[in-house]
């Protein structure tokens, strides 16, 4: 028996002025486009920017539905609009954001399990990480430059699914 260990790192910031302007200017759209969000439901609203290969940024807020499995996040709007419009063209980063209705996030929020595959996908698929920046409301601020790996080290992948 051996005991496979891997290790997520991010750098963390304080505030925001603490980014590069590419990067603050990223998470204000992100934020921007947070607004659009339909959550009736959760009251939780996300949104996500992306920057792609040719300068373009794309955008997404989550989609709810009364039938909770049609829904779609933010990230996969974002990413599957990118795919959509943009073939061929890779993401190389994108910035992340919430806010609640009636309680404060604190904390960078977390992409969920769905959507750290589909950014995988898109890393396998241009093979690149795609910079990932994770903020609240407020408090501080992640940065993956190792992409979904940093948050997903045991992804699925089945190469042999592509022959």
């Amino acid at each position: 028996m051996k005991i496979v260990k891997r290790e997520s790192l991010v750098k963390e910031f304080e505030k925001v002025e603490e980014l590069s302007q590419n990067d603050q200017e990223l998470l204000a759209i992100a934020r921007e486009v947070m607004e659009n969000a339909y959550a009736p439901y959760s009251q939780f609203l996300v949104g996500c920017a992306l920057r792609l290969e040719n300068g373009v940024i794309v955008k997404g807020s989550n989609q709810e539905n009364m039938a909770y499995p049609s829904g779609l996040c933010a990230e996969r709007v974002a990413i599957f609009s990118a795919g959509a419009q943009f073939p061929g063209v890779a993401i190389v980063e994108m910035a992340v954001t919430a806010r609640a209705l009636n309680y404060p996030i604190k904390e960078p929020i977390m992409c969920c399990g769905a959507c750290l595959q589909s950014i995988s996908e898109y890393e396998r698929r241009y093979d690149r990480p795609i910079r990932t920046l994770l903020h609240g409301e407020n408090g501080p601020i992640w940065l993956a430059e190792e992409g979904s790996i940093t948050f997903l080290p045991f992804q699925f992948d089945v190469p042999q699914l592509k022959k």
